[in-house]
């Protein structure tokens, strides 16, 4: 029985997007995309959830690409300018589980310790889960196994009776094979439906 439900936080509780900010910089929506595809790009960033101190990332992109220091500087200098609303839709899923009191509700993020103090004074509703684990703060992220298992012993989570949900397949993949019941998040209407279909009302 699932006494405990894991939800990522970015792309299903919050809306992070760099182009909120780039779209400032960038007059030609192309040029952003590529700056984005092919320096700025999720394999770097995700160095910075896993740990990597902020300005050393910002410092080893400049060595990179030195004719885009102020356009890499301005990452996470204007990092605040990503965020953009809650989905709301997925928070009053999340308040409504959260009223029921039938189930510890846990977060387990890819997210710099640096920047998620930022979030924390944003979202309200992020002082609602009974424990956060933070990638950035641990030195590790998803799919890694070992990031889950910090949560796990942590918050005394038996996997098998545990709910993860994330929109992100890779980190899907990695919790099925400890054992984590999964849902992988594509809207919230969807998220409604398979909680239903695993008998949690929604």
């Amino acid at each position: 029985m699932i006494n405990t439900i894991i939800f990522d936080l970015g792309a299903v509780l919050i809306d992070w997007n760099p182009r909120y900010m780039y779209r400032t910089i960038f007059s030609n929506e192309a040029e952003m995309e590529i700056f984005l595809a092919d320096i700025t790009t999720s394999d770097w960033n995700e160095e910075q959830d896993a740990g990597r101190p902020l300005d050393e990332g910002t410092e080893i992109l400049i060595q990179q690409f030195p004719e885009h220091e102020e356009n890499i500087r301005a990452f996470y200098a204007r990092w605040d300018e990503m965020l953009g609303d809650a989905f709301h839709d997925t928070v009053e899923i999340f308040r409504r589980l959260k009223e029921s009191n039938n189930y510890k509700i846990l977060a387990l993020t890819n997210w710099s310790a640096e920047t998620f103090p930022i979030a924390l004074d944003r979202y309200e509703f992020l002082n609602w889960f009974d424990g956060i684990v933070v990638s950035g703060a641990e030195k590790m992220r998803k799919p890694t196994p070992e990031f889950y298992e910090i949560l796990f012993n942590r918050y005394q989570v038996e996997p098998g009776d545990a709910l993860f949900i994330d929109d992100n397949y890779r980190n899907i993949l990695a919790a099925q094979k400890l054992g984590l019941q999964c849902i992988h998040f594509t809207t919230a209407e969807q998220l409604k439906i398979d909680l239903e279909g695993l008998g949690i009302p929604a």
